[in-house]
């Protein structure tokens, strides 16, 4: 199996726990690492024989973007499940961070990472 990895993806959104998250919101940022099939492409130099990745990052994005939960274990779940959903890979292994979360005298980040297979 090949790995195609995709990192700093950044988007703005309005998942956390706290009000102010979920009204002001705060910066993402995601790095994932989708395995698929990558021979084909190797040999061909041909997009169609391989993932746009511009589609992965814009699906990642746009659902950063458009969706508010409460817990970012819930967005990273649902960032998984649609890019198993619109892109042919086999896995995902996907970081997502809180960027600057408000948490008094804190400067690091959170994550959460999960790895995700597609049923067959």
């Amino acid at each position: 199996m090949d790995y195609l990895h995709l990192t700093g993806i950044r988007a703005y959104g309005y998942t956390g726990l706290l009000p102010e998250e979920q009204t002001l919101g705060q910066w993402f940022e995601v790095d994932v690492c989708l395995s698929l099939d990558l021979a084909a492409a190797g040999r061909s130099d041909c997009i169609a024989d391989t993932l746009d990745y511009r589609l992965v990052i814009q699906v990642i994005q746009d659902t950063i973007r458009s969706r508010k939960f409460a817990l970012i274990e819930r967005l990273a779940t649902e960032l998984t499940d649609v890019i198993l959903a619109h892109a042919p890979v086999h896995q995902v292994h996907l970081t997502l961070s809180k960027v600057a979360p408000p948490i008094p005298d804190f400067g690091g980040q959170v994550r959460v990472e999960l790895t995700r297979s597609r049923t067959v």
